[in-house]
């Protein structure tokens, strides 16, 4: 009993320690933030790697979720005489919900996992200590190029990712099973809500890009300058990512659209 005593408060302690160290470096990289719009060289090479790079994984992703939103919703909007409405449920679906859950999870995957490996190796070989000898901040000319990056990508390829799934609904609803392509597009239009729907969408993928940057670029410049220390916190970025866009979604889904 006692050693499970110990080992829950070393536990404890050791991550009340974490998230004391991974606030501070959060506010420390909100503050660098500020030299990053005086060198937009920085920015723009990140936005690149982070962003870009990202955007086939997003748009074929995108595409094949909008298919199969078409080909269920049409089967099942069908039973109730209602595949008129197949856009409206297809659009929703994505703007409200698995549009930027669904992104976020792919950034996480793909450039979250990179943005660690690469803080990680740059501490394993003693690249930001070699800096900070020579007097350069890392997380300024480091750290903060690609936060800000990774925060500005994510609503963008969560747009991408909508509205590629938008039109692979279409293609299935309308080019496969027959739906009317006045009716796909105009049900949409008049149903969503620019406030309730689009805005609310944007606002979730604007939390999720800046949650899902700050854990990735945190665990690669805490992480172990090892080897095996960096492929932990590669995996830790991923899975602490996961869980927390999923929580968030829930929280920010029942502040929006419920009555909390």
């Amino acid at each position: 009993m006692i050693d499970f005593l110990q080992k829950l408060g070393q536990t404890t302690l050791t991550s009340l320690g974490k998230l004391g160290r991974g606030y501070f470096f959060l506010i420390h990289t909100l503050v660098g933030i500020i030299s990053v719009l005086s060198r937009p060289r920085l920015l723009t090479k990140q936005l690149y790697s982070v962003g870009v790079l990202s955007f086939l994984i997003i748009s074929i992703s995108g595409l094949f979720v909008g298919m199969v939103l078409g080909l269920q919703g049409f089967y099942i909007l069908s039973d109730f005489g209602a595949e008129e409405t197949l856009g409206v449920m297809v659009a929703a679906s994505l703007v409200r919900e698995l549009g930027p859950v669904v992104a976020a999870l792919l950034f996480a995957g793909r450039a979250g996992s990179a943005l660690t490996a690469e803080i990680g190796l740059m501490k394993a070989t003693e690249q930001l200590s070699g800096m900070e000898m020579m007097a350069i901040d890392p997380i300024k000319r480091i750290i903060a190029p690609r936060f800000l990056a990774g925060f500005l990508s994510m609503p963008l390829l969560a747009a991408l990712f909508s509205a590629i799934g938008v039109i692979g609904g279409q293609l299935i609803g309308v080019g496969l099973l027959g739906v009317d392509d006045g009716a796909y597009w105009s049900q949409m239009q008049s149903t969503l809500d620019f406030q309730d729907d689009i805005i609310n969408g944007i606002i979730k993928s604007i939390v999720f890009g800046f949650v899902v940057s700050w854990i990735a670029l945190f665990e690669g410049y805490d992480a172990i300058p090892t080897s095996e220390g960096v492929s932990r916190a590669t995996t830790r970025t991923v899975v602490n990512s996961a869980f927390t866009i999923l929580g968030l979604d829930f929280i920010l889904t029942a502040l929006m659209f419920g009555d909390i």
